[in-house]
């Protein structure tokens, strides 16, 4: 669970458009938006490397310092350069403390299906909700013992403390055990060709 609070110190920001976002980044800054519900947005810039490194935590709560004030928040959207993946703008969303907020959580398998079976993830992120407090990193699906054709769905999912799902078909599988199509045909494939009787081409009538 993300329980610890990353801190930002930032700085407000005046000026807006390509050109100064342009300048921003060349001073290895990164411009942001916080957004407070009903509230004016706060825009800001924050120091590139350790706001790079704050976004490698999934749903981190984030508490982003600006002269005197400060807001505790979320990331909500990350633009990067498309050719250089570096971060170009962050979004953020002002949360409260004890608050409770939807967020998106990646599903991460562990263990080792039975066989030559694998695991697929059907759905790759989860919508859950949580309090801000103890927002989940990941959700983990154990896949230990399970063979061919079986299926995690949703409605199995143990999920963490105070964490609820926010999807409508809990009957929808999350992750999927199989056989990779090729590994029993050729496995099949194999034996057959050991178990075939050799043709004497001398012989007509064989």
């Amino acid at each position: 669970m993300a329980n610890t609070t990353i801190v930002l110190e930032g700085e407000l920001r005046t000026e807006f458009g390509k050109g100064p976002s342009r300048r921003m980044r060349a001073a290895h800054q990164i411009p942001a938006t916080i957004y407070a519900g009903g509230d004016q947005p706060v825009y800001v810039k924050l120091p590139m490397k350790e706001t790079t490194l704050a976004l490698r935590h999934t749903n981190a709560l984030i508490t982003v310092k600006y002269g005197e004030d400060s807001k505790l928040a979320v990331v909500k959207d990350v633009q990067r350069n498309p050719v250089k993946r570096i971060v170009e703008h962050i979004d953020f969303y002002e949360v409260k403390a004890g608050e409770k907020i939807d967020v998106e959580v990646p599903v991460f398998v562990e263990g080792t299906p039975k066989g030559a079976a694998v695991a697929f993830v059907d759905i790759q992120e989860l919508k859950v909700r949580a309090d801000v407090s103890n927002l989940p990193e990941r959700i983990i699906v154990t896949v230990d013992g399970l063979a061919d054709g079986d299926k995690v769905f949703l409605k199995d999912l143990a999920l963490p403390e105070g964490v609820e799902l926010d999807m409508e078909d809990l009957d929808e599988s999350v992750v999927t055990v199989e056989v990779p199509q090729d590994a029993p045909l050729t496995e099949v494939t194999e034996e057959q060709e050991e178990n075939v009787p050799a043709i004497d081409e001398s012989n007509p009538a064989a």
